[in-house]
C-alpha cells in the first residue's frame, strides 16, 4: 500500500519562525495545501460553550479558512504538530492569523477517547467570574468565585462563592490568587496549570478571603461527574448577568 501513517511531532519543541504546512478543504476545495510559519506560541483561546480556556495554542500565517478545521498542521519534516482549528478575521476569510491545537494536547484527548470513549476534564466545580467582570469590580489580579457547585471539590474544600447579605447587597466570594505555587492573574494563568492536571490530582489554591490569604488543598474531579450541577450553575449565572453589582472589594494586598 502507498498509504503510510503520519508521524507525530513534539509541540513543546516548536519555535516561532519555523515553516509549517496546513492541509484541509477550504470552501470545499479538497486536498489543499498552504504554507507559512509559526507566528506565535502559547496563545490562549476561550471555548464559547464552556468558557474554559484552551492554552498553548499555535498561531500561524499559513492560510486557514472555513473547511480547514480538523486538518493537520505539519512541520517541514511532514510530522503532525497541530490540528487546524480557528482563524481570526473580521470578514470570516483568512486575514493572516490562524490557530491550531498543539499535537501534545490532541494526543492526550485521543488517548482518553480510545480508552473510555469520552474526555474527562479535571475541574474544581466552581463558576469563576470573567476577567473583564473582575476588573470592572476593581479586582486587579486573581479569579473571583461566583458560584460553587454542590458536592464538587470546591464545595467540599469550603471555597466560598459570591452571595448576597440579608439586605440584598452582594458579598464577594473567595478570590483565587494562585494554584500550586503559580500566581494567577487572569483566567488563562489558572487554566494553563489545571489543563495539565488529571482527575484525582491534588492542587493547592491560594485564595484571598476578605482581608486574609489562605491555602486550601483540594482534589480535582471529573467534569462528567458533576456536569448537570455545573450546567445548572451556569444557567443561574446567566439569569443574574443583568443585575447591577455595587461591591466593596477587599484589599488585594491581604
Amino acid at each position: 500500500s502507498f498509504l503510510r501513517p503520519v508521524q507525530f511531532g513534539d509541540s513543546a519543541k516548536l519555535k516561532v519562525g519555523q515553516s509549517v504546512y496546513a492541509i484541509g478543504n477550504p470552501f470545499g476545495l479538497d486536498h489543499t495545501l498552504t504554507r507559512g510559519i509559526i507566528s506565535g506560541l502559547t496563545r490562549d483561546m476561550q471555548s464559547p460553550e464552556t468558557g474554559r480556556f484552551i492554552t498553548d495554542i499555535i498561531q500561524t500565517d499559513a492560510a486557514i479558512n472555513p473547511g480547514n478545521s480538523g486538518g493537520p498542521l505539519l512541520d517541514s519534516e511532514g510530522k503532525v504538530i497541530g490540528v487546524n482549528t480557528a482563524l481570526l478575521s473580521p470578514s470570516g476569510a483568512f486575514a493572516g492569523v490562524g490557530f491550531a491545537l498543539p499535537i501534545d494536547l490532541v494526543r492526550s484527548v485521543v488517548s482518553q477517547l480510545l480508552e473510555g470513549g469520552k474526555v474527562q476534564r479535571a475541574v474544581l466545580g466552581a463558576v469563576l467570574a470573567p476577567d473583564r467582570t473582575a476588573r470592572m469590580l476593581g479586582i486587579d489580579a486573581g479569579l473571583l468565585v461566583l458560584q460553587v457547585v454542590p458536592g464538587s471539590p470546591a464545595a467540599k474544600a469550603g471555597i466560598r462563592p459570591t452571595v448576597r447579605d440579608e439586605f440584598g447587597r452582594p458579598v464577594l466570594g473567595d478570590i483565587i490568587l494562585g494554584v500550586n505555587s503559580k500566581a494567577v492573574t487572569q483566567s488563562s494563568d489558572f487554566y494553563r496549570v489545571v489543563n495539565k492536571l488529571g482527575v484525582g490530582d491534588e492542587v493547592d489554591l491560594e485564595v484571598l478571603r476578605k482581608n486574609s490569604r489562605e491555602m486550601i488543598p483540594l482534589t480535582l474531579a471529573s467534569s462528567k461527574a458533576i456536569e448537570d450541577q455545573i450546567n445548572e450553575a451556569r444557567m443561574l449565572l446567566l439569569r443574574r448577568e443583568n443585575m447591577e453589582l455595587e461591591i466593596e472589594v477587599p484589599d488585594m494586598e491581604g
